[in-house]
């Protein structure tokens, strides 16, 4: 093994050894290298009168570039967008973002976190964890309703074996019990569980309320406090856009400082969050497992996220974070956000009413939603890929199907004058289908 790699995993074990336990070999033996990168940050820092190392055309001190594209980019200067990215990603960028963070998740006051890392959105924040924590034969758990690019992720790329659990109760809130049933029940055939909780919920939704935030804290502590190691993997893609009853924050804050056996790592980003979905920027942020004195098992941590980003795409795109910086700095970010977050509630709204009518339901139902950009019919007569096709050939509309019986809807992208007549061709389409 490199020793950099066995530097990081000795700064690890001595501060949070149950967190080294959760490693997987791949997150054993990343390190950052310290080759080109390394050496040009210390050139950059104390080269005063040539500095040849970073492979860039420089001309008078600043980047060579094109006219023809520069003239559409004047309000930023030429070092923000031609040059590389640091790996880890603009310095600016972070500290924003976890202003951003600690402002939006009140329960995060006063706890630590590592800085935010760039990454080249949430898939590839996603693919560090599983190449960082997942071994073959790991458990991974999640909700039954879940964003099926999981599974390439953890199972696919990784060997982890995907475990599922209902996501809904019989009263039709968040199955917490059955959550933390199979959490326990993988926890004792493997000593390390990857759960995944992914609120607002893709593809149905559902984001849990104060009472269920609550009682998924209490047993995921319970659970990690006697024994079970639990990488706690809190997808926020969706995060901000809360409707109606749910919590207003990340499960984040509430799992940081929880256990020494539960790590809780975010990935958000800012593709959803502010509306920028081909920018690519979201980030990988790491909690303290207890208030103990961390840092340096999380700058370890941050260093083989490092090497992990270096091994693949060696940094994320710089023009990118240029623009999310800017815009984060922006005096009317904060109103502009929030306005097209109330045209994704109204359509949320909106599709809730149209759908409370009973002339649908000898044909669907809808899971609960109360959050995101989604919500999913329960077909209770045809196959759901069967009707997404007909949809598509005989109406123009297209749907996902999610699993033979569900059908997610992007409400999110249509008007909220023309959503009933979405459900209403999704109602004939069924109709169509069952008395052929």
């Amino acid at each position: 093994m490199n020793p950099l790699a066995i530097e990081l995993n000795n700064a690890i074990q001595e501060q949070t050894p149950s967190v080294y336990k959760m490693l997987s070999q791949l997150g054993l033996e990343m390190f950052m290298p310290k080759g080109i990168l390394t050496q040009g940050a210390q050139a950059k820092e104390k080269a005063y009168k040539f500095n040849a190392t970073i492979g860039i055309a420089t001309k008078g001190g600043t980047p060579i570039h094109l006219d023809c594209l520069h003239k559409h980019l004047q309000d930023f200067a030429p070092a923000d967008l031609y040059t590389y990215a640091p790996t880890t990603g603009r310095m600016d960028l972070r500290k924003a973002w976890k202003e951003k963070q600690l402002h939006e998740n009140p329960s995060l006051k006063d706890k630590n976190t590592g800085l935010p890392i760039v990454t080249n959105a949430l898939t590839h924040g996603l693919s560090i964890v599983a190449d960082l924590f997942c071994n073959d034969g790991d458990y991974v758990v999640m909700p039954d309703k879940f964003w099926g690019n999981y599974r390439l992720t953890f199972n696919t790329r990784r060997g982890g074996l995907v475990s599922t659990f209902p996501i809904f109760n019989e009263a039709g809130g968040f199955n917490v019990e059955g959550m933390l049933a199979k959490v326990e029940e993988c926890g004792k055939l493997r000593p390390k569980v990857i759960l995944v909780l992914n609120f607002p919920n893709n593809p149905t939704g559902y984001t849990p309320t104060p009472a269920e935030a609550f009682r998924i804290v209490k047993g995921l502590k319970a659970l990690a406090d006697n024994g079970t190691q639990i990488v706690a993997i809190i997808d926020d893609a969706y995060f901000g856009m809360f409707y109606e009853d749910s919590i207003k924050e990340s499960l984040f804050g509430m799992l940081t400082h929880l256990s020494p056996n539960l790590l809780p790592i975010k990935l958000d980003g800012a593709t959803k969050e502010i509306f920028v979905w081909g920018f690519r920027v979201g980030f990988i942020t790491f909690g303290s497992t207890t208030a103990n004195d961390e840092s340096k098992a999380l700058e370890a941590l941050e260093k083989k996220v490092a090497g992990a980003i270096r091994g693949t795409i060696s940094n994320v795109t710089h023009p990118s974070q240029t623009f999310v910086a800017a815009a984060l700095k922006d005096p009317d970010f904060e109103a502009e956000r929030k306005a097209n977050v109330e045209i994704l509630k109204e359509r949320a709204l909106k599709s809730k009413q149209i759908l409370s009518n009973p002339k649908y339901a000898d044909q669907f139902t809808v899971y609960p939603f109360n959050s995101g950009y989604f919500l999913c019919l329960r077909l209770l007569h045809v196959d759901s890929e069967k009707l997404r096709m007909h949809l598509l050939d005989k109406y123009g509309v297209g749907a996902i199907s999610t699993s033979a019986t569900d059908l997610r809807i992007a409400f999110s992208c249509i008007e909220v004058g023309d959503l009933e007549e979405l459900f209403d061709i999704v109602y004939k389409g069924c109709t169509d289908l069952a008395n052929a």
